[in-house]
């Protein structure tokens, strides 16, 4: 619980470092802070990039490593997170010293302001002292108005003053916190001073890498541009050659060039002539065309002239002709006006007369031409058949009349229903007037048979014909050209199939195209318009429309059109020019002519193919039609008072193109489907010869259709039956015509007249407008008018048919309503509900009068007599003013007595009560009536006990009773208790709430006795409606010598794993009772004793998961004792076996099903396989072997698991803990954990203590238990991470994970570790959201060696996981074959290597890392190149002194490598370390620092390596150092100079200068000679060219002359071996002391080139004073 609200003082320095934006690394430079810094690569800015180019180029290039290499850390370059995090630092630094000078100016201005105010203050008070003194002298003498006016500025100058004194107040405390504030940004400019250091010297650092790195690039730069110059003069060179072979080639191809051209014009001039010749010929052609096309033009000219001439004619005759019509429909219209008769219904009923007409002769003109068509193809057959029997006299033929007898009688049939004159032709004949019948049904079939396809009809033709003739008239010609037709119509059929195949299947015979695997979804062209509409269209005209197809598919497509629909190909003809290949979003056009010849809506598609498929544009033909609706279908009118008169306009709209005649029908009695009916059939009756016609026409056309297919519909059975009939009866038919003509006229008059008479009878109050029919043209709107003229009282309907003469067009159905009212006045509610009411209240309610009558009428309201102690009416007379309303207030307060006064009105059981109320209108003889209804009830609320006894109760603990309260009332009811004692508490909510209707509430009662005696107490409860309840109740207080400051311990909701504790105190406040001045009962006196010691002990439940610490103990008087109880929620063991059960079951369920299918699959396959009796022994092996295989499955499933077999820690044990982890519920438990107090015991207290029921206390613990929000699922989920054994200084890294199992993010936080302890937390905590896992790495680094145990609480919102931290330390030992010291490799051939190993031991029962540093990429050497010269050129004659770091290589690899750079070596094994120097260049500076340590930095050896380096075989060392033994790593420029030859090379080659200095020892008269040695040696190379060496010393004579003598003068070096040169100098007679004697003598070194050594000696005497 303290946990929480403890906070570190380093938390709060972070947490402001993070506000300003500054990193701390104060603790953590070698720990997890530079961790994450190198593993998180932060993002530079912009204006930093070119650190980022700078790493770049340093990891492309190779040469500057050595230099890059001395500021590098860790063994490793620079990185770039540590530069980025430098420049972090210096921002966040600098953010930081900006914040500290705004909070110096703060202050400063605070410190301003607050001395302003003072002053001010100051002056303000001298102000009012002068105002006081003023005021004093003015009320000396009695001036009243000055002390007045005085006194308002007195009064001004102290408001002034006071609010002065409060800014001072408030700029007083703005200046503190500015202060502490200040003082906060100095103390941590304080804390950041070492890192404002660190960043200096990095930053300095950075500064010299620049600089390193710009004479690095220079370097670069020289050697790029040498070799530039180089490349640039070879490709000069090869660019002059092929010149060269250019021009020769050029002039090659010139010289055929011309040859070629010769030849060439010969041809030229024939051409040219030739095509003159050619565009004379077509000139001339030409002009011939023009000519004929004007003389074409002019004709065209004078043909159009008269067509016009001639259409201008016909449109005056016309124009008359149509004036003439209308003049006689306007007579006609006006006679039949006159007659009473509709006139448009006669108009139109004439053109359809007309239309229908000109129609029947139209169909008998076509067959008339078709009959003698039919006739002509029939005696052209007859003939045809005549004169090949003449032909077939010879050959016998078969009888068609046996085959056929049937056909004789049809052809008889048919000529006599097309030409009754013809006579019937003979039996010969039959044969061929089969195939004709067809033609001539298919002549005389409807326009839906004449929509078939052409190329079918040519087949049908063909194959008669062919079947036909049995024999040919011309047997050679005609077999020819039979076979020759035959061949055709094959052809023509094969390619009609195919292209239909293709049609229908979408597949056509076109190379599949693939789209390089995009999927096309839809069409491959899109067309616009999607549709082709042609809507309301004439029959006649032509319509025009242009679709344009775009492809879009992914590939190069093209189009092809394959044809229209069949229904469409008589109507619509397409323009389309296939465009060849289309690119993805090019687009082709299309045009569709469209001419239709009969009145229908015609659907269909065109078809197209393309590369990737077939695809079609839909095409929809639609005719003229009526779109009629109204804006209202029902009109209500309301209520309205007799005699008025009110209309209402409804609106009939033409939505279509289609005109049409409209009529109000009134009938009611017919639904709208037969009023439909009924007006078709009106229609049909009034044009009897119309549909008479078209019936005849219908029947002719199913009558052929019929003769042409065999099927039938049963839509068309009517149409067959009056097909026969006329067939039977043709004179009927014919005579029935003429008598339909004057159809029209009765049919009119006889249903017009009953019309009107129901329109005059059935409207009553609801009648139509003057608009009751007419025409409503395409697109018109006709306002129809409705009026209501009320006359009776009551309600009036009226239900209408608006009909139409467009047969399509359904007929609208109109309700109209109105409500006619004739009394003026009238209650707006005449039953008034005032719901339900309890006694002895008032209730109130506003009664509403309504007046229709023109006048002010006198109202009087009276109430029953029963009722007039109960409710009353205010005003009771009162007047309404004339179209107006009138308020009246109704009052009603039931009483006790109302049962008894309205016995009839009032029923007891269901206390509902019902008064009759009358209100009298003045001059009106019939009252208005309106009834009061309520529902009255109590107010009662009643307790289940009349008193409350609480029996003996500690003064420290509190005892609950629970009472019954019940709410009688219909009513819900608020109640509370009031001043209720301070001993006792009602709950719940306080002993406040509400009861509903008839409930029962439970009420607890807490009783706290504060003193040790009796009570007697009432409690009060009141109702809302102020009625009081007691309850009496009563206990005894009783005072037990110990006391626990809580009695209830109330944890909050704790996660299983996690743990709550509360702490609280039990105190011994017993003293001495014969002191206390208090009376106590006598009841309590006997449970009290002497002051004494007392015991103590909590008995806590078996197997609960609370613990209490202490759990016994004992108490002196006046003492206190802390005791902890701590909840830990946790599965139980039992719950965990149990749901390891579970699951075990669960997949022995699952495993027991796998068997079975996997059972039934072999059975099933062993059925479908056949069984052959050759291998019936291999098939009786195989069941054998699955009973086997399948007997230790069964035996495992039919055992029998207990609970006690799963051990905790198993596996299933862990799944089972997850299981239950992952669905556990929250649950709630509460112990009562009672606390034994002993009864003092004075004589023994060795004896058993007395423990007395009166003094024992209890303490209630309420425990509710939630599911974890994080688990662990790392470790099998346990919370113990332990590191074992690791080597001191080491650092081991354990992760584990934790997830979210609940649906909240978490935000994690971590508890702070020890701070000098070995363990830490290397990552950071994060928020993670549900599902989530996030993964902690937790470090180990003992420092000593000894055992670390610690905990590690991953903290949430809601609960805490602790984690165990345990691991031990363990002290390595590692040895090394190299005891330390020099490491020569002495001389290698420039770019060759050499190695040698070391080898590493551990001794130790741990694994130890190791890591080898090199101090050439170490921080730890010298930044300054110029300081290290300096000291160099100090004493660079003493030989011995050399640099810990040598030359290095010209491109940047290390001189000295080692393998591996770092690793592990397990305990009692060892490891080999691979030291290789590998130069580049020559030189005897190689030098480096070879350090191994561990990784707690304690070092195992330290190895000093030598190398050489040369670029011949044969070398040569000794001798005095002439220069520093630093280079630069600048290579020597490299010159333009000619190429020399090896006899010029080795005689102007420079000798290389040797200096040997000597110096002989002059002591005590005695001449020691000086002797220097040279080393001379031969380098052993993997070159199998590279042989051994010999030196030479010229001119060894005039070294003699001198004192010097060599030994050996010359000799042989073997490969790998090396001589040594010895050289003594012996002061020759007359030497002088102070004399320096110096020679030259050349040395010739010859191995695979011969060097000259130029040896300077030079031999001095020192004597011991030297």
């Amino acid at each position: 619980m303290d946990v929480q609200d403890r906070e570190c003082p380093s938390d709060e320095a972070s947490e402001r470092c993070g506000l300003l934006g500054v990193t701390t690394t104060e603790d953590n430079e070698d720990g997890p802070a530079q961790d994450t810094f190198k593993d998180e690569e932060p993002v530079l800015p912009p204006d930093l990039k070119w650190i980022d180019e700078l790493y770049e180029e340093d990891d492309g290039d190779g040469d500057g490593v050595s230099d890059l290499a001395a500021v590098a850390v860790n063994s490793n370059k620079r990185s770039y997170a540590e530069t980025a995090r430098m420049f972090k630092l210096r921002r966040n630094l600098d953010q930081l010293d900006c914040f500290h000078q705004q909070k110096e100016h703060d202050v400063l201005r605070a410190r301003e302001e607050l001395k302003l105010c003072r002053q001010n203050i100051e002056s303000l008070v001298e102000q009012r002292e002068n105002l006081e003194k003023e005021m004093e002298q003015q009320r000396a003498a009695d001036n009243s108005v000055a002390v007045f006016r005085l006194r308002a500025q007195h009064k001004h100058l102290c408001q002034k003053l006071q609010s002065e004194e409060e800014l001072e107040g408030h700029i007083n405390t703005e200046l503190k916190q500015q202060e502490l504030e200040l003082s906060e940004v100095e103390v941590e400019l304080g804390r950041f001073s070492s890192l404002r250091q660190e960043v200096h010297e990095e930053e300095r650092v950075f500064q010299v890498l620049k600089a390193q790195k710009a004479a690095t690039r220079v370097q670069q730069e020289r050697k790029a541009s040498q070799n530039l110059q180089l490349k640039m003069q070879h490709r000069m060179d090869k660019q002059a050659a092929m010149l060269k072979k250019e021009e020769a080639e050029c002039q090659k191809k010139i010289e055929e060039g011309q040859a070629s051209r010769k030849i060439a014009a010969k041809y030229l001039k024939e051409t040219i002539k030739r095509m003159h010749q050619q565009e004379a010929e077509k000139e001339q052609h030409n002009r011939k065309i023009v000519e004929k096309r004007i003389q074409a033009v002019k004709s065209l000219k004078s043909n159009i002239a008269a067509t016009q001439e001639s259409l201008r004619v016909q449109q005056s005759r016309a124009k008359a002709n149509s004036q003439k019509k209308e003049q006689r429909q306007r007579q006609l219209r006006e006679s039949l006006q006159a007659q009473g008769i509709n006139s448009i219904k006669h108009m139109y009923q004439q053109k359809q007369l007309e239309e229908t007409k000109r129609k029947q002769e139209e169909f008998e003109e076509r067959q008339k031409s078709k009959r003698a068509e039919i006739v002509a193809n029939i005696h052209h057959e007859e003939q045809l058949v005549k004169s090949r029997k003449k032909h077939q006299a010879v050959q016998p033929k078969p009888s068609t009349t046996d085959k056929f007898p049937s056909l004789g009688r049809t052809r008889e049939k048919l000529l006599h229903y097309l030409d009754p004159s013809l006579p019937l032709a003979t039996e010969e004949t039959a044969t061929v007037f089969r195939h004709f019948s067809d033609i001539s049904s298919s002549s005389s079939a409807s326009s839906d048979a004449e929509d078939l396809d052409e190329s079918t009809h040519q087949e049908v033709d063909h194959q008669s014909l062919v079947d036909s003739l049995a024999e040919p008239e011309f047997s050679g010609l005609w077999d020819q050209n039979y076979k020759v037709l035959k061949e055709e119509m094959t052809l023509v059929q094969t390619e009609v199939k195919q292209e239909e195949l293709a049609m229908s299947s979408g597949k056509l015979n076109i190379p599949p195209i693939k789209d390089h695997g995009k999927e096309l979804k839809g069409p491959p062209f899109i067309s616009k318009p999607e549709i082709i509409l042609f809507k309301d269209f004439e029959v006649g005209k032509i319509y025009k429309k242009k679709i344009v197809l775009t492809n879009i598919s992914y590939i190069t497509n093209y189009c092809k059109l394959l044809g229209v629909s069949a229904q469409l190909k008589d109507f619509i003809s397409i323009n389309f020019e296939p465009p060849g290949a289309l690119s993805t979003g090019m687009s082709c056009d299309v045009h569709a002519v469209f001419q239709p010849m009969i009145n229908e809506d015609l659907e269909g598609e065109v078809q197209f193919a393309s590369a990737v498929g077939p695809f079609s544009v839909p095409v929809t033909c639609t005719i003229k039609k009526c779109d009629l609706e109204v804006d209202s279908q029902f009109i209500d009118f309301g209520s309205h008072v007799v005699g008025q008169t009110i209309s209402w306009t409804i609106t009939l709209t033409n939505k279509g193109s289609l005109a049409t005649l409209f009529s109000l029908d009134t009938s009611t009695c017919l639904s709208p489907e037969t009023s439909h009916v009924q007006m078709a059939s009106q229609v049909s009756a009034n044009t009897c010869q119309e549909t008479s016609i078209q019936n005849t026409t219908s029947d002719a056309r199913s009558s052929s259709v019929s003769m042409g297919t065999a099927e039938v519909q049963p839509k068309q059975e009517s149409q067959k039956l009056s097909e026969v009939s006329q067939q039977e009866h043709p004179a009927e038919s014919e005579a029935s015509a003429p008598g339909a003509e004057a159809a029209p006229e009765t049919c009119v008059s006889a249903d017009v007249e009953p019309q009107m008479d129901q329109n005059h009878s059935d409207f009553g109050d609801i009648s139509l407008g003057n608009v009751r029919e007419g025409e409503i043209g395409p697109f018109e709107s006709i306002r129809l008018e409705v009026v209501f003229t009320p006359t009776i009282p009551g309600v009036a309907k009226l239900d209408f048919n608006i009909k139409f003469s467009d047969l399509t067009s359904k007929p609208i159905p109109i309700q109209v309503r109105g409500v006619a009212v004739s009394v003026p006045v009238w209650v707006v509610q005449p039953s008034v509900d005032l719901k339900i009411c309890m006694f002895d209240r008032l209730y109130q309610d506003s009664i509403v009068v309504q007046s229709r009558a023109n006048t002010a009428l006198k109202l009087t309201f009276e109430v029953c007599p029963e009722m007039r102690k109960h409710m009353e009416i205010l005003p009771k007379t009162g007047f309404i003013q004339a179209q107006s309303s009138f308020n009246a207030q109704l009052k009603f307060l039931p009483r006790s007595s109302l049962a008894k006064d309205a016995k009839e009105l009032f029923d007891r059981d269901t206390r509902v009560l019902e008064v009759p109320m009358t209100m009298q209108v003045a001059g009106q003889v019939k009252p208005v009536h309106f009834t009061v209804q309520a529902v009255v009830t109590s107010s009662d609320l009643q307790f289940d006990q009349l008193e409350v006894d609480f029996g003996f109760c500690s003064i420290y603990q509190s005892v609950k009773s629970s009472v019954r309260l019940t709410n009688l009332s219909l009513l819900p009811q608020d109640f509370g208790f009031l001043a209720v004692p301070e001993f006792i508490e009602v709950q719940p909510n306080d002993g406040f709430g509400t009861l509903l209707p008839q409930e029962t509430l439970e009420i607890d009662l807490i009783f706290s006795a504060n003193k040790a005696k009796e009570y007697n107490f009432q409690l009060s409860c009141k109702s809302d409606v102020n009625r009081d309840f007691p309850l009496s109740c009563r206990a005894v207080g009783v005072h037990p010598p110990l006391e626990l400051s809580h009695s209830v311990v109330q944890f909050g909701a704790t996660a299983v794993g996690d743990h709550s504790t509360a702490i609280l105190y039990l105190s011994n406040h017993e003293t001495n009772h014969n002191k206390s001045k208090q009376p106590i009962p006598s009841l309590v006196k006997d449970t009290m004793g002497p002051a004494a010691p007392r015991l103590f002990c909590f008995t806590l439940p078996t197997d609960s998961e609370i613990s209490i610490t202490p759990s016994a103990g004992s108490l002196l008087p006046g003492e206190r004792c802390l005791v902890q109880v701590t909840f830990r929620p946790r599965l139980l063991e039992q719950d965990i076996k149990e749901e390891a059960l579970r699951l075990l079951h669960r997949a022995k369920l699952l495993r027991k099903k796998e068997l079975e299918r996997t059972r039934n699959a072999e059975q099933e396959t062993k059925k479908e396989a056949p069984v052959e009796t050759s291998k019936g022994k291999k098939a009786s092996v195989i069941p054998k072997n699955s009973k086997v295989s399948d007997e230790p499955k069964t035996d495992e499933l039919t055992e029998s698991t207990n609970p006690s077999d799963i051990q905790p820690g198993s596996e299933q044990y862990e799944e089972a803990r997850a299981s239950l982890l992952y669905s556990f519920t929250q649950r709630c438990s509460e112990y009562t954990v009672p606390c034994f107090v002993s009864n003092p015991t004075e004589e023994d207290r060795q004896a058993q203590p007395a423990w007395s029921p009166f003094n024992t206390l209890s303490l209630k613990l309420q425990c509710p238990a939630v599911q974890p929000p994080l688990v662990v699922t790392s470790n099998n989920g346990h919370n113990i991470i332990d590191f074992h054994q690791v080597a001191v200084g080491e650092k081991v890294t354990r992760r584990f994970t934790v997830l979210n199992i609940s649906k909240e993010s978490l935000d994690l936080r971590s508890s702070v570790l020890n701070v000098h302890g070995p363990f830490s937390l290397l990552n950071a905590l994060r928020c993670i959201r549900p599902g989530e896992k996030h993964t902690l790495v937790v470090a180990f680094s003992p420092p000593l060696e000894k055992k670390y145990c610690e905990t590690l609480e991953v903290r949430s919102q809601k609960m805490t996981l602790e984690m165990t931290l345990c691991g031990k330390g363990v002290v390595p030992a590692v040895t090394s074959s190299h005891p330390g010291g020099l490491l020569d490799f002495g001389y290698v051939l420039e770019k060759e290597s050499t190695s040698q190993i070391l080898k590493l031991q551990n001794s130790s029962a741990v694994a130890v890392g190791f890591r080898t540093l090199l101090a050439s990429l170490c921080p730890s050497r010298p930044q300054g190149g110029a300081d290290r010269v300096a000291a160099l050129l100090g004493s660079y004659t003493d030989s011995q002194i050399r640099p810990a770091v040598g030359t290095q290589n010209y491109t940047g690899l290390c001189v000295f490598s080692v393998v591996p750079a770092e690793g592990s070596i397990a305990p009692g094994q060892s490891q080999d370390i691979t030291v290789t120097f590998q130069p580049d260049h020559q030189s005897v500076n190689y030098s480096d620092t070879l350090t191994i340590e561990l990784m707690n930095k304690s070092k195992v050896c330290v190895v000093d390596l030598r190398g050489a380096a040369s670029s011949h075989n044969m070398y040569l060392y000794g001798g005095d150092l002439l220069t520093v033994p630093i280079e630069s790593l600048l290579p020597p420029l490299i010159t333009g100079q000619p190429l020399l030859t090896a006899e010029s090379e080795v005689m102007e080659k420079p000798s290389i200068p040797v200096l040997v200095t000597l110096r002989a020892s002059y002591n005590a008269g005695v001449l020691t000679p000086a002797v220097r040695e040279l080393h001379v040696g031969c380098i052993r190379s993997a070159q199998p060219s590279k042989k051994s060496g010999e030196f030479n010393w010229d001119d060894v004579a005039s070294l003699q002359q001198q004192g010097f003598s060599v030994e050996p003068s010359k000799g042989t070096v073997e490969t790998g071996h090396k001589r040594t040169i010895t050289i003594t100098w012996t002061p020759q007679s007359g030497y002088k002391t102070y004399e320096v004697v110096e020679t030259c003598a050349p040395l010739t070194l010859k191995g695979d080139e011969t060097n000259v050594y130029r040896v300077t000696l030079m031999a001095l005497v020192s004597t011991a004073a030297d």
